[in-house]
């Protein structure tokens, strides 16, 4: 058996940020090359290609080499495999928002205090997630939903982590992807590795002939796929397996949706931000704003909301422009009805729009098609819309 965390032992971890992640890789080979030269880059999650920065933004490293999902603004989900149990704990090193785990734009903290679920004693047990949460909120950040019901449990799900190349190898520098297809329970059980498979909160993932799966320092990380509305959903956390990438030896992940109530308990008791309420719903396809041209608009098709939206709609939008004053943003409900959201400023030369905008919708029918429409109105600047969200 082997427990997709990191080979060094929480000891190597230090207590704060980046320093912490950097410091569990001391020593070891790690990837040099930047994904610039794919030529020479080796693959990280076994199997995987290269992630492009901003692709999941919710995904983030600890410090004892794990990965992790954000769950709200200040409480990350992981594997209780990767922790030492429930209790304040300031060693853990979170770092967010990069590809490259020395990339200069990181954001990191520090933990505070860990929960790990009740009954937890070893991943052959079941009940691998812990919430860690983080000293201060990163405001803004991206989250990562998860699901609530099993209708997600199958299909394709993808995978992604800075974990090693191969069993027993270095833990990498790059964040790495790949993708996985469900595996029932019975062929699972099958192969003989999984005697104690607890089958009630566990999903199994990979491909009968191996080649691809999570290794070593993937732990903790999500494993997910897309909703109904097209938006990412959790649906595993990385749990353990028999080797990795092995043939018929597929990799075991804790099932999300068996524990999400337990989850939101958990997340509510220790406080500080909460995931937003009601439902969300997101385009995370980049759409290019031509530079002084016409507007375009990126559309969230919206479903499962009765009655009309909230006043409080909130609207996130994540633009990456190198003269945001050049920008004019409107919100266009279903029936055509248009919210200004932004409006354009010669005075205003920073970079980007990070924003959360807030709509009083509530004449609107929820349900149906909701876009987002921008214009950039003046030369020489351009940039792109990179995601954005509804919540109602």
């Amino acid at each position: 058996m082997i427990v997709r965390k990191n080979i060094f032992g929480k000891a190597a971890a230090l207590a704060a940020g980046t320093a912490a992640v950097l410091a569990t890789m001391a020593g070891q080979a790690v990837a040099a090359p930047p994904p610039s030269d794919p030529g020479t880059l080796q693959p990280q999650v076994v199997g995987g290609t290269t992630a492009t920065k901003g692709e999941f933004p919710w995904l983030v490293r600890l410090s004892m080499g794990c990965g992790g999902a954000m769950y709200t603004e200040q409480i990350v989900l992981t594997a209780a495999h990767c922790v030492d149990g429930t209790g304040p704990d300031t060693s853990i090193g979170v770092t967010y928002g990069v590809v490259d785990l020395q990339d200069g734009t990181r954001v990191t903290r520090t933990s505070t205090y860990v929960h790990v679920a009740p009954g937890f004693t070893d991943v052959e047990q079941g009940n691998d997630w812990a919430l860690v949460k983080l000293n201060s909120p990163i405001t803004g950040a991206a989250l990562l939903p998860i699901t609530t019901t099993t209708a997600y449990d199958s299909g394709t799900f993808t995978i992604a982590g800075w974990g090693a190349t191969s069993e027993g190898g270095a833990q990498q520098r790059y964040l790495r992807k790949a993708t996985v297809p469900f595996v029932s329970d019975a062929t699972c059980s099958a192969t003989g590795s999984y005697p104690n498979l607890v089958k009630s909160d566990s999903i199994c993932a990979g491909y009968s002939q191996g080649g691809t799966d999570t290794c070593q320092g993937d732990s903790g990380g999500p494993m997910f796929r897309r909703d109904n509305n097209n938006a990412w959903i959790q649906v595993g956390i990385v749990s353990w397996g028999d080797g990795c990438a092995r043939a018929k030896k597929y990799g075991i992940y804790t099932e999300v949706s068996h524990f999400a109530a337990a989850i939101a308990a958990a997340a509510q008791n220790l406080g500080g931000t909460t995931p937003p309420a009601g439902k969300v719903f997101q385009n995370t396809d980049n759409l290019n704003v031509p530079d002084a041209g016409a507007a375009v608009t990126s559309t969230i098709a919206v479903s499962g909301v009765t009655g009309n939206a909230p006043s409080t709609l909130k609207v996130d939008v994540d633009i990456k422009h190198t003269y945001r004053g050049d920008l004019v943003l409107d919100l266009v409900a279903p029936d055509g009805s248009t919210y200004r959201l932004k409006n354009s400023s010669t005075s205003d030369s920073a970079d980007n729009v990070l924003a959360t905008y807030t709509v009083n919708a509530s004449t609107e029918v929820a349900n149906g098609s909701w876009k987002l429409k921008l214009q950039d109105v003046a030369a020489q600047d351009t940039g792109y819309l990179d995601a954005w969200k509804l919540t109602f």
